[in-house]
């Protein structure tokens, strides 16, 4: 599908706007401050706003790996069982998340140390090193140091 841009004209497929960026991907969790110790205590995400909705129990609670701006998590409580049923299972069992690092060995060693539960370990691949992990509701996440493996 194509539409006019701003001048008028219509992009064509492959054209994409340097202003866009994926900026939250939303993770359904059982409680808001288990999340937030986990991930800022585990994987030392960055907790970058929690703040009170007006809707009764409700925050916006949004967490980030990295110092810098780049995609983020928004941790929201589930609210009724079909969302409780999620919990863990976001991706139906596939590796749903991909964590970037510089550092495969020290990160990996950090949270092993801290008690991140790995569900498969290290291997080097094409496109560098990984190891799939589990958050604390069991989603899968890979841990990867992109580019030659080691």
């Amino acid at each position: 599908m194509t539409a006019a841009n701003s001048s008028g004209t219509v992009d064509g497929p492959g054209d994409v706007p340097a202003g866009r960026r994926l900026a939250l991907v939303t993770l359904v969790v059982r409680e808001y401050d288990e999340a937030i110790d986990w991930f800022t205590g585990r994987l030392d995400f960055k907790l970058v706003e929690d703040t009170q909705l007006k809707e009764p129990q409700k925050r916006w609670v949004v967490v980030q790996p990295g110092c810098e701006p780049a995609s983020a998590l928004l941790l929201a409580r589930a609210a009724d069982a079909t969302q409780r049923a999620c919990i863990g299972q976001q991706t139906g069992g596939r590796v749903g998340f991909f964590l970037h690092t510089d550092d495969f060995w020290r990160d990996y060693r950090n949270f092993a140390a801290r008690g991140v539960r790995f569900v498969r370990e290290p291997v080097a691949q094409s496109y560098g090193t990984v190891a799939v992990f589990a958050d604390l509701y069991g989603n899968l996440w890979d841990l990867i140091e992109p580019g030659h493996a080691t």
